[in-house]
């Protein structure tokens, strides 16, 4: 489970609203990330003020930027709210622009995703989502002035920024829980920790069999996870019975 903050890319412009920027003076960066290992009780914060080359340069994210990639480099599974177009993204152009090599395969879950695709309700961000299922809420910021007073080293910003992003890894987890049942092409982690006794999408061994379906050559046995709520099948192939064809 993981999440960035970035800082904001600067530019110049005309006029303060709806307006085009006219050049960018310098794309933005990565500020921190948090992450938790599924089931881990402790959220892990890692921001710029944690490395010596802040005094010198508070905007080089350099060491930041390869701590995440070492983490992305032991990760079999990566999910994130809204990964799959932003976090990940921001990620891979922050490793590319330090002249890393891309991280191993690995697999991707995005809740933001799973929601829009199973279920029909009036918003699909973190912090609805959260409320909605009465699992938390995300940590209030106060608004962009936060991101200003992290940009001018206020040390108190800083705190409350790292504190706003380890509650949306919290809430991230909580949210997943709950969506990882809905998941049909949710990775195989039965597979990933070689127990193909145990259920697809939790690795818990309870599964319970409830019934069959079929297609035109294949019966399949269907289980439910009596620990998620998941659903998934073993395939079972039929013997047709042969058939010879007089001319």
């Amino acid at each position: 489970m993981y999440d960035l903050e970035t800082a904001p890319s600067l530019g110049y412009i005309w006029d303060k609203y709806e307006t085009n920027v006219l050049w960018y003076v310098k794309q933005g960066y990565l500020l921190s990330y948090a992450y938790k290992w599924l089931g881990e009780n402790k959220t892990h914060v890692v921001s710029l003020p944690d490395f010596k080359t802040y005094k010198k340069d508070p905007e080089n994210d350099k060491e930041l930027v390869q701590s995440l990639y070492k983490l992305f480099e032991g990760a079999e599974v990566l999910v994130a709210h809204n990964g799959d177009s932003f976090d990940e993204r921001t990620a891979n152009g922050r490793f590319f622009f330090h002249h890393l090599t891309p991280p191993p395969p690995h697999k991707r879950i995005d809740t933001l995703k799973i929601s829009r695709k199973y279920f029909k309700i009036q918003s699909h961000k973190l912090d609805d989502l959260g409320d909605y299922l009465g699992v938390g809420r995300k940590e209030r910021t106060g608004g962009i002035d936060l991101w200003r007073d992290v940009l001018d080293g206020d040390m108190k910003a800083w705190k409350k920024m790292c504190k706003y992003n380890r509650m949306d890894v919290i809430l991230l987890e909580r949210i997943y829980i709950h969506l990882r049942p809905w998941a049909e092409n949710h990775p195989a982690i039965n597979l990933i920790e070689n127990n193909i006794k145990a259920c697809p999408k939790c690795g818990a061994e309870e599964l319970i069999g409830r019934g069959t379906r079929y297609n035109k050559t294949t019966t399949y046995q269907r289980y439910c996870c009596k620990a998620c709520g998941g659903w998934c099948s073993s395939r079972t192939t039929i013997k047709l019975p042969r058939v010879e064809f007089v001319s």
